[in-house]
């Protein structure tokens, strides 16, 4: 049996979803939901059903991921949605290469399970910015926020974006250190019912979203 991964779970107003994420979660996989200010008791859900709950009071996506991140105690480490749209049970998959040191990071490529999952504008703006990244030389199809690799090692990229840049910071620092980067197909489905994405939901949210990635593209990597 290969030792516990941690699981990170940034959390805003997701207790609907909570319960199935977490039972969900294969055997040896523990979960640490980062409580990003949510009033619809999330955390006490989360607590209930067997997770480490920690609390960033910090906006943002990034906030609550890094602040998972230092909390995590395991060498592999997750990072899935807490909305119920990613099959937990998926979750193997990803760490394996990882594991084997075949690769230093993996990264989920949505496939939605039905039309209308992924709304085009969300769509539309992933395409955008990684085609971008390709240009940078990130052989990456998506930006999902589904990822494996070993905590100490993400700590050390010193990523600094803090709200929805987090990720592309993230996988721009991994391709300049020369990480090999892995990306695996998932399931990508309906977020549960009650709950809403900050991004994806709405073509503001996907606005502020592609404000940030562009500002993370203007600094991160490029000579001052």
């Amino acid at each position: 049996m290969r030792a516990p991964v941690d699981v990170v779970l940034p959390c805003l107003d997701e207790a609907a979803a909570l319960p199935g994420v977490l039972a969900a979660l294969p055997c040896g996989y523990r979960a640490i939901v980062v409580d990003n200010g949510s009033r619809d008791g999330s955390a006490e859900v989360a607590a209930r059903h067997g997770a480490r709950v920690v609390h960033e009071p910090r906006q943002g996506y990034g906030a609550a991921v890094h602040t998972g991140l230092l909390a995590a105690a395991a060498d592999l480490v997750c990072v899935l949605d807490a909305d119920g749209s990613f099959d937990p049970a998926e979750l193997p998959a990803l760490v394996d290469p990882v594991a084997r040191g075949v690769a230093d990071l993996a990264v989920g490529r949505r496939r939605p399970v039905r039309a209308g999952v992924w709304p085009w504008h969300a769509r539309a703006g992933t395409a955008l910015v990684a085609a971008l990244l390709r240009q940078r030389g990130v052989p990456l199809r998506d930006l999902s926020p589904i990822r494996v690799a070993h905590r100490d090692a993400l700590l050390a990229l010193g990523v600094t974006d803090r709200a929805f840049g987090y990720p592309l910071e993230l996988l721009i620092r991994a391709a300049a250190a020369g990480w090999r980067i892995r990306e695996l197909d998932v399931s990508y489905a309906p977020r549960a019912a009650g709950t809403r994405s900050k991004v994806s939901g709405s073509v503001r949210g996907t606005l502020r979203a592609t404000r940030d990635f562009a500002g993370v593209l203007r600094t991160v990597g490029r000579p001052r």
